[in-house]
Parts: C-alpha cells; sequence; structure tokens
C-alpha cells in the first residue's frame, strides 16, 4: 500500500477565502447572476472563526477583489449542530465514505462527488493546489482601518464586508 499523502493545505482563513472566492467564479456568478451581497452561514471557530481578525482582514481583501458584499452570520459557539449544512450534507458525505482507506486526496474528492440524494442533491468537489502559510498575523492598521461594518444586534457574530468602493 503507498503511504497516505498529507492534506495539500492549513484550514486557514486564506483558504476560507479561497474557497468562496472559487465558488463565486465557478457557480455562485452563473447562478446569482443579480445578486448583490453573499450570505454565508460560519461556524464560531476554525479558519473563520468570529474572534479571528485575521480572516476579517482576508474577507475584506476578498471583496474589494470580487467587488461584491459579503454578510457573515457566525454560529454561536457550541451550536454548529444548527448549521443546515451539517443535516443536509455531511449524512450523506458520510455515507459514501463508509468503510473505505483514503490512499489520496483525490480518493477523497472523487467518494465525495459521487453523494446523491433522490431529493436532488448533488455534490461538487475541487482540490485547491495551494500550500497555505500558518502563522500568519494581522496587518498592524488593519483593526483601526477596517472597513467591516458590525451589525447592532450581535455584532461579534454579524458583520458585513463590503467592498472598499462601496464604503461611504
Amino acid at each position: 500500500m503507498p503511504p497516505l499523502k498529507q492534506g495539500l493545505g492549513s484550514d486557514t482563513s486564506e483558504f476560507a477565502c479561497d474557497s468562496i472566492r472559487y465558488w463565486w467564479s465557478t457557480c455562485g456568478k452563473a447562478r446569482y447572476p443579480l445578486a448583490d451581497f453573499i450570505l454565508l452561514l460560519c461556524d464560531g471557530g476554525g479558519s473563520n472563526s468570529s474572534r479571528y481578525y485575521l480572516f476579517k482582514q482576508d474577507l475584506q481583501a476578498l471583496v474589494n477583489e470580487l467587488g461584491i458584499e459579503i454578510r457573515i452570520a457566525h454560529y454561536p459557539p457550541y451550536t454548529s449542530k444548527y448549521n443546515p449544512i451539517e443535516h443536509r450534507l455531511f449524512p450523506h458525505v458520510s455515507r459514501v465514505c463508509q468503510g473505505v482507506i483514503f490512499e489520496s486526496v483525490q480518493t477523497v474528492q472523487e467518494l465525495m462527488a459521487t453523494a446523491t440524494t433522490r431529493a436532488g442533491l448533488n455534490v461538487f468537489t475541487t482540490i485547491l493546489d495551494k500550500t497555505y502559510q500558518t502563522g500568519r498575523k494581522v496587518a498592524q492598521d488593519f483593526k483601526s482601518n477596517m472597513k467591516i461594518i458590525f451589525d447592532e444586534f450581535l455584532p461579534q457574530w454579524n458583520y458585513t464586508a463590503k467592498p472598499e468602493s462601496q464604503v461611504i
């Protein structure tokens, strides 16, 4: 049996934003041509944690590039079980991967892509073949100059990143 390959990168805020960028450019923009914002429901931890200013910094760079506002709604800590994606997607991905030895990232990708349901779920997968650097720090002046607009209600979990050209 060949040795198992390690993942292609790390779960970083840059990876999260690259994933959003990939989805928007390959699928979202065509499916939602009239959209003037993207709503993302995010878990409370991981690379897109509500507490990480590095995610907010990468998110701001992303919206500046895409030219579309991204609204973030974080689930509070320990409540990700209420995320509809966990109930609609994960059981089916787990089912197709059950009992399989993962010999490569491509094996996982191919298996996940076979997850379907009679109700119409189809899973699309890709591999972002990039090494993501860990240990990055927020730019020194980002917090004082950031263009992130926090909601009045639960601002620690709800905020909007607007392209800098739209910020007044």
